[in-house]
Formats: C-alpha cells, structure tokens, sequence
C-alpha cells in the first residue's frame, strides 16, 4: 500500500504485483501495436512478430514499480536504477555554481565526488529524488546524443540539472543525461516544489545516465560495477568517507 511505513522488525505488509505503467508508454505503445497489426493483416508474419515483441518491450520500459525508501537524515538513495560506471572526482557543472538570481547560493566551484549511473533500455527509467527538500533549481540544456557510458556525456550530452535543498540547509545536486538513443528528458517537477526522499522526479526515455553529486565530507556506499536501485538503495550517508572495496566475480 503507498505511503505504508515498513521496517526490519517485521511491521507492514509485502507481496509481489505487477508493476504499474506510467502513461507516458500510451503512444509508443500504440505506434507499435498498429504496425504490428497492419503487418499481421497484411501477411507479413515475419515483420509481425518481431513488431509485437518491440511493443512489449515498450511497455515493460515504462514500468514504474513502487519503492520501498529507506528514511534517515543521512541516507542519500539513488536517484536511478542502472549500474555505476563512474566515480570521480570533478568540478561541479557551471549551471549549478553560478548565481541564477534567485539570491540563493549554488555549489562552491571546487571538486566534489560524481556518481554516475548508467540506465541500459532494460532499467526502470522513472527517477526518484535523492533527499527530501525544496527544488531550487531546474535547468534544462540541448545538446548532443552520444552514448551515455562515456565521460564526456555529463558535458556534450542534452542534459538537466537539478538541485534540492534540504530545510537544515543541506544542497544536493544531479543531473539527468540523454544518451545514444535517448531523445527527451520528462521532468515530473519544478523549482519550488517539496519533495520527499524517493519520490518520482521524471524520467529519460529509453537508455540514459543520471550524475549525482555527493556533498563535501561524504564518499559513496556503492562501488563501481555495482548494480542501483532507484528510490532504495543508499548511495551514500552524509559525512561518512568510509573506502569500499568489491570483488567482480
């Protein structure tokens, strides 16, 4: 049931379901439903199956499975399902250093820990807010659609930054990338809106990459190579600098 409370002593209920769709899956859906039956009326057995298929795909992409999010002022949780290919540390992008006019401040121009999160098509690709706050900032900025896994997408690629902040005055920041064959970022927010932990902020439409930068003092709780799932798994704990080692195997 959404909204019930949960916890590791056995309170609450659990049992598995389908997973709900979002309704952005309608036209897609429909678009592949409709060649796969003028290709079914027309014979084309061969073309129809393969079209039927895609449109199951489609759908399962825009599944939106509801989330179970650990609660605690320091758990950071991961804004995306997807795998971590990338931890570094970088200098924070411009559009979320610079004063935007708001009278707040945005993050200090200085190195910070980057995690990046790598969506394949095979993901749930809704992404949930990291933290509970205030949105502060959106922005929104057109560019290119190369593959998602490389470095230089959290620069060239289209993009969305945003950040939230939380009442003790704690900013955290991601941004949100379209990849090789990801066209639209869909923001379900906007600056000024009150978010809880693990709630849906938008999703990037088939195959991206969502950046998370870790406040000052605080390295991950994931390591490269592992697997994420959004709205549950903590990213990180603020103020813990703790190395973790993995074995791939």
């Amino acid at each position: 049931m959404p909204g019930e409370i949960l916890d590791n002593q056995g309170k609450g209920e659990a049992s598995w379901s389908w997973p709900p769709i979002h309704p952005e899956f309608r036209l897609f859906a429909a678009i592949g439903a409709g060649l796969c039956l003028v290709a079914a009326l027309l014979g084309w057995e061969t073309l129809a199956w393969p079209l039927g298929a895609l449109t199951v795909g489609i759908v399962a992409f825009f599944r939106d499975p509801r989330r179970v999010t650990p609660t605690g002022d320091r758990f950071i949780v991961s804004p995306a399902d997807g795998l971590v290919t990338l931890i570094q540390k970088v200098p924070p992008p411009r559009e979320l250093t610079v004063d935007d006019g708001s009278g707040r401040p945005g993050l200090k121009d200085e190195p910070v820990t980057r995690v990046s999160i790598f969506m394949s098509v095979f993901d749930v690709h809704i992404n949930r807010a990291p933290i509970g706050g205030t949105v502060r900032r959106v922005v929104y900025i057109p560019g290119k659609f190369v593959n998602a896994d490389l470095d230089k997408a959290s620069e060239e690629n289209e993009r969305q930054h945003v950040m939230i902040e939380r009442g003790d005055g704690l900013v955290l920041c991601f941004t949100q990338i379209a990849g090789l064959v990801a066209r639209r970022i869909v923001p379900f927010i906007k600056p000024g809106d009150m978010l809880a932990s693990g709630q849906r902020v938008g999703l990037i439409r088939f195959g991206s990459r969502v950046d998370v930068y870790l406040p000052e003092g605080t390295e991950p709780r994931v390591i490269m190579g592992q697997k994420v799932t959004a709205g549950e798994t903590i990213l990180a704990e603020i103020g813990e600098q703790l190395q973790i080692e993995g074995i791939y195997q």
